[in-house]
This record gives C-alpha cells, structure tokens and sequence, in this order.
C-alpha cells in the first residue's frame, strides 16, 4: 500500500524522519510489528526498535493486565 500526503514546503523534518515518526505511531497503536516497521523504513529490526525512544515510543508493548500477571508471579 502506498501513501501520497502533501506537506508544508517549509517543514524541516527529513524524508526518514517522517517514515519514522509514521512507523513508530503504528507500531506504538499495535497495528504493526517492528519487523514491519524497520520495513518501512528500509532499517534493521535491531536498529528500528533501538530508534524508537527518540521518535517517543516504548519498544516494549505490554498490556497492564500481563504487567499485573508478572508481578503476581513474581
């Protein structure tokens, strides 16, 4: 699937920026894996969730409920 958006000539964020911030929005909203994710991006799987922190998102996706379970086993 392709996207063609039309953005501000005066915006300063890069092409990859841009991909990043998109991947990482989806990733962060359960609606890709970071194989798919480093996919769109043309990166690693390693270097796609290492770049996470920067565009804002956890690399970790963990329910409340597993985190509760955890501590409960614990």
């Amino acid at each position: 699937m392709g996207l063609h958006v039309e953005l501000p000539a005066d915006l300063t964020a890069t092409e990859f920026d841009l991909k990043m911030m998109f991947a990482s929005k989806l990733y962060d909203e359960g609606l890709i894996t970071t194989g798919q994710g480093a996919k769109m991006v043309d990166l690693s799987r390693r270097s796609f969730i290492e770049l996470l922190g920067k565009y804002g998102v956890s690399a970790f996706q963990t329910e409340e409920d597993e985190l509760l379970e955890d501590v409960a086993n614990a």
